[in-house]
């Protein structure tokens, strides 16, 4: 149920340590205006639809389907959100959930969706140069290593998924990889069937262009630059961790890039945090997403085993999961890393897990 993609013998020593551990899910929500771009992302229809999708991820992460839903699921081009998957796992495994307003384009009902506000702001578009304000940065890798390490004792010898929704959130991927350094350019993945490498290249190439960064630049300053609030928020929530618990950052391009951020931080700030501890956990469809390049992004990162679920839809009674195998819907809001642990912790089975996310969107889609 669990491939490990690269670092095999980092990755096999990560599965070992961290077998049977009890899980705690985090997971950081932000908007970036990138995603107000045409066809930039698949998640959510339309522009206006993707200003709600982390909101309405939350809600259903909360409360599952409900016919009266203050946010709904927005409607996807095909498929159905991964946050169903993601909610029926933590929901049969009674795993506690918290989640973090990093910066949305609209504050959640607090009474809909339980939402820690952590100060944070939603980024301007990649193409500026400007996404935030350093001062914003500043406060939310704080508040990241707060959360962090309150977690850490509040649930010793835990394993910590840590999962995020920002819309576009693949775009600021590869800028903030590129603001550091790295070749990313046609590796990073997409909401599409098809990657959309060339547009996310012309709005980083634009907003990198405007923000002249030093060599060498300060990675908080790439941030600002081009990146988004979840990124330096979860990246100072997984570095806290890391120093006495097992941390599975629950994603492809952009726990990637949450990783690298992270490297670069405590080197260039000289902070401390414990790589054997971290891992990077998505999906099959998106480590095997023939459009990008996610285990080649992972191996110029180095450092950071990969592991993918390989949970499979294809006998699935519901069109909506068999899209996931025809490459419409990959990933999202910790769908593959809860599902690695999942099994990790918990010894769930293919056929387990099958019937349990089954069972939760069962009511959406009669509704739908």
């Amino acid at each position: 149920m669990i491939r490990i993609y690269t670092q095999q013998t980092q990755g096999q020593a990560w599965l070992s340590n961290h077998q049977q551990k009890s899980v705690v899910f985090a997971c950081g929500l932000g908007f970036t205006d990138t995603a107000l771009i045409p066809n930039i992302s698949a998640a959510g229809a339309t522009p206006e639809a993707r200003k709600y999708t982390a909101i309405a991820d939350a809600e259903c992460i909360c409360h599952g389907f409900r016919e009266q839903a203050i946010y709904p699921l927005p409607p996807l081009i095909v498929g159905a959100s991964p946050a169903i998957l993601s909610r029926a796992i933590l929901q049969h495994y009674q795993i506690p959930a918290y989640l973090f307003d990093t910066g949305l384009w609209l504050k959640p009902d607090k009474n809909t969706v339980d939402c820690i506000d952590v100060g944070g702001q939603k980024a301007r578009c990649v193409s500026t140069g400007k996404a935030l304000e350093l001062s914003t940065v500043n406060k939310l890798f704080e508040q990241g290593l707060t959360w962090g390490e309150t977690l850490a004792t509040q649930y010793p010898n835990h394993l910590f998924v840590l999962g995020e929704c920002v819309v576009a959130g693949t775009t600021t991927a590869l800028g903030v990889l590129t603001g550091l350094g790295y070749d990313a350019n046609q590796k990073v993945n997409s909401s599409y069937i098809e990657c959309n490498h060339d547009l996310k290249w012309q709005i980083v190439q634009t907003g990198l262009k405007k923000a002249n960064l030093n060599p060498n630049p300060d990675p908080f300053a790439v941030v600002a630059a081009v990146g988004d609030p979840m990124q330096i928020f979860v990246a100072g929530v997984a570095i806290a961790l890391s120093r006495t618990q097992g941390v599975l950052l629950a994603g492809g391009t952009q726990m990637l890039a949450v990783y690298a951020l992270m490297e670069r931080i405590c080197g260039y700030h000289s902070l401390d945090f414990d790589p054997k501890n971290i891992a990077v956990g998505t999906t099959r469809w998106v480590a095997e997403d023939p459009t990008g390049d996610t285990v080649g992004l992972a191996n110029l990162i180095g450092n950071v085993p990969l592991l993918a679920t390989q949970l499979s839809f294809t006998n699935s009674q519901y069109s909506q999961l068999q899209s996931y195998e025809q490459g419409y819907v990959k990933e999202g809001v910790g769908a593959g890393g809860l599902a690695i642990a999942a099994h990790l912790a918990y010894g769930a089975t293919q056929a387990e897990l099958l019937a349990m996310i089954e069972r939760t969107i069962a009511p959406y889609l009669a509704a739908n």
